[in-house]
């Protein structure tokens, strides 16, 4: 044992004055050696002083450092000189050369050096900054697991909380992705696999008993996901099908499980279940809708247009357009476009196809409906649906010009006042936009003005939603805040911020709550709560109920009220509203127009008569 111990500390051990222990463990800080500390990372021995006992060593980031030989021996422990983390300190410059040309390379020798299995996150902190700029590092890695996929030599997993693993036995790429199919974790790890064997489908059909044995997994995970992850066994099925194709000689046994059987047997939403699939799987599962609802399947696809994500709003039409039943599907957006019923990948969709597949649909009431989704979904809880949808509107230049094209100027400002009172938008985002309102109509260029006084005027509401929004607010400044402060430190401490779903979702709730916050301390600023006594009932109103006669003398009576009070489905409005500021003001024997809440069409009426409106619900002040 004394030989393979360092010459000088083997006389100390062979004169009795250390341990052979110590000397074993002493000669491991040869000058010349490699060690690793845990906060210097990596250094190399350049010296020591046995009899002053120190040691001088360069570490990753610490050079020149001088430890006493005892602690250097707590502190440090050895690193074999074909060590990763060895290489490192003497062949850098190389290092780095081969993350450029070969970075599976680097990954697979970082993975021998420490057992053959590491976490994303652990290889992070041996590449970012020493060999990959940190700016660089996320292009880097993306490129970095595409390359180990194509090697099999590395089992990549599809989380971050999951470890590479280096393969201990040398596969054909064949072999390697079967084994890949019968390790991975979830069923969209196993479609990926399985698109990574469709492109060796000739390799793979020349072995049947390997193509049998697959098809037969594919078949039993699929049926027992059935129930707790349909969308992903609709993916995998979808996916096992474009297998098939690249394979013509190959066939699923009778009695599997096939797409349009899925499909016709569901009994729960298939929207939420196509989130996250790919465009081209989610195609073969609408292409399978004829076969599962017959002459029901227009309205059941239809049925899912709007809910199934940008992916499958895209999909859908592209189907409806091949298949020359655009017509149907316009008529489906026109329908839910008068009902205010379109969600924000159905309008994003218009918006980009606005000269092409939308042309007919795109007009003016596509504006009043995203500022209607946006607003709405910038104060629902939970992740924001709407944010591709209002970057859209903000970084397509010519959307809001395009929009108000041969719009009547009132309708123009009515747009404009909606926007400029919403609370989804910062301040400088609201003003970019009206500056476009502006460019295209400069007769609205006085709005901006009255949205500077506005801020200073009363706000008149009731004093029952005075109370609401006082107590929304003590709420979101008491609870919600704080709790989501809370929400962002525990997402934080999971790690990695880049691939951190939860930290990612609880920032953007922290963006919603400090905007209503802003929001709701504007507004009570300014708020007078009122209990609607002592109206002028000479001319309509706040706090007057107007009776009307449209045509055909169809009757319909509209009760404006405090800006908080609205209620459509009751016909009372605020008196800030689109048919609030068309009715105020007007005397018996007026005719007045706006629109329809539901059907989204202009009407015209007149004023019959006008009454002072005192209902218990808006009298709960002092």
């Amino acid at each position: 044992m004394v030989r393979r111990m360092h010459p000088d500390v083997a006389k100390l051990v062979e004169s009795g004055r250390i341990p052979q222990s110590v000397g074993e463990r002493l000669s491991q800080l040869a000058p010349g050696s490699f060690c690793l500390h845990k906060s210097w990372g990596s250094g190399k021995v350049i010296g020591w002083d046995l009899f002053g006992g120190k040691v001088t060593i360069d570490f990753e980031r610490e050079q020149g450092r001088v430890m006493g030989l005892k602690l250097a021996l707590e502190r440090t422990e050895p690193l074999a000189p074909t060590d990763f983390r060895a290489h490192k300190i003497e062949q850098i410059e190389e290092l780095r050369a081969l993350a450029q040309s070969d970075p599976a390379e680097v990954v697979i020798r970082i993975l021998k050096s420490h057992g053959g299995s590491m976490k994303p996150d652990q290889i992070d902190r041996e590449l970012c900054e020493g060999v990959i700029s940190g700016d660089a590092y996320k292009k880097w890695w993306d490129r970095a697991k595409k390359a180990l996929r194509e090697t099999h030599r590395v089992v990549v997993p599809s989380k971050r909380n999951q470890a590479l693993v280096l393969r201990e036995t040398d596969l054909g790429p064949v072999e390697t992705l079967l084994a890949d199919f019968r390790e991975a974790r979830d069923l969209r790890g196993k479609a990926r696999v399985l698109d990574g064997l469709r492109k060796r489908a000739k390799e793979l059909e020349s072995d049947p008993e390997a193509v049998t044995a697959l098809l037969e997994e594919i078949e039993d995970v699929s049926r027992k996901g059935l129930k707790l992850n349909l969308g992903p066994v609709l993916e995998l099925m979808a996916t096992r099908d474009e297998l098939l194709e690249a394979m013509p000689g190959v066939s699923v046994a009778d009695g599997a499980l096939k797409i349009p059987e899925v499909l016709a047997n569901i009994s729960t939403p298939l929207a939420p279940e196509m989130s996250g699939m790919p465009a081209a799987r989610q195609r073969r599962v609408y292409e399978a809708f004829p076969e599962a609802f017959g002459g029901e399947r227009q309205e059941r696809i239809l049925a899912e247009f709007d809910r199934v994500g940008t992916r499958g709003v895209a999909e859908i039409a592209k189907l409806f357009e091949e298949r020359g039943h655009s017509g149907t599907l316009l008529l489906h957006i026109r329908k839910a476009l008068s009902r205010h019923a379109l969600g924000p990948d159905a309008l994003a969709w218009i918006c980009r196809e606005r000269q092409r597949a939308a042309s007919e649909v795109f007009g003016f009431e596509v504006g009043p409906a995203i500022l209607t989704v946006v607003e709405q979904d910038s104060l629902d809880s939970g992740p924001r649906r709407s944010l591709r949808l209002q970057n859209l509107l903000l970084e397509d230049r010519g959307l809001v010009r395009d929009l108000l094209d041969g719009v009547e100027l009132n309708e123009v400002r009515n747009f404009a006042r909606k926007l400029m009172q919403s609370p989804a938008f910062p301040e400088l985002d609201r003003k970019s936009l009206m500056a476009r309102v502006i460019k295209a109509h400069p007769e609205t260029q006085d709005l901006v003005g009255g949205d500077e006084r506005s801020q200073k005027q009363t706000l008149v509401v009731s004093w029952e939603s005075l109370e609401r929004r006082k107590a929304e607010y003590e709420e979101l400044v008491n609870k919600r805040i704080p709790q989501n402060v809370k929400d962002i430190a525990v997402a934080r401490s999971y790690g990695d911020l880049r691939e951190n779903f939860e930290f990612k979702a609880a920032k953007q709730q922290q963006a919603v709550l400090n905007r209503r916050r802003i929001e709701l301390e504007r507004e009570l600023s300014v708020a007078q709560g009122t209990d609607f006594r002592d109206v002028d009932t000479d001319a309509v109103n706040i706090g007057t109920a107007v009776q009307l006669e449209g045509e055909g003398g169809r009757s319909i009576e509209y009760t404006v009220l405090g800006a908080w009070d609205g209620d459509p489905e009751r016909h009372v409005v605020n008196y800030l509203s689109e048919i609030g500021q068309a009715l105020i003001g007007r005397n018996p024997g007026d005719r007045v127009e706006f629109r329809d809440y539901e059907t989204g069409e202009i009407h015209s009426y007149t004023v019959k008569t006008i009454r002072a409106v005192r209902e218990e619900a808006h009298r709960s002040g002092p």
